[in-house]
């Protein structure tokens, strides 16, 4: 298995194509009005992708808060790689190149992180957004 940063040029389209088949769950990432959104993010984030045999099987997304801290926005691997620990081996690659920093995944996909034997820290809130008066 090759992990490795994340290449526009390289990795872009598979990696879409990756999403887009996860349906629902994921097409808040497929649309029209995001979809060039989120190819910015991925640029612009901590993105890294995992090869099997040339086949791309899944990506993490994270972004760099000030060197302090490491946010896992997006963990997705590919529903035919799944059970093969490459989850484990993307967050394992953060934290081995950021070993100064403490990770942090933000998710709702609790049952998946709680098997890995991750910690619970607190929750994340929506902040509704309220016209200025």
């Amino acid at each position: 298995m090759e992990i490795r940063k994340f290449i526009k040029e390289l990795d872009e389209e598979n990696l879409m194509k990756m999403i887009e088949a996860e349906g629902e769950e994921w097409e808040c990432y497929t649309g029209e009005d995001v979809s060039e959104k989120y190819r910015k993010a991925l640029n612009d984030s901590i993105t890294y992708v995992a090869y099997q045999e040339g086949i791309l099987c899944g990506y993490s997304r994270a972004i760099d808060d000030c060197g302090f801290y490491i946010y896992v926005c997006d963990l997705l691997v590919d529903k035919n790689h799944r059970g093969k620990n490459i989850g484990r081996k993307l967050m394992e690659h953060i934290c081995s190149d950021y070993p100064d920093q403490t990770a942090y995944v933000m998710s709702d996909v609790d049952g998946y992180y709680k098997k890995q034997g991750y910690r619970r820290e607190g929750s994340i809130f929506e902040v509704g957004r309220k016209p200025i008066e």
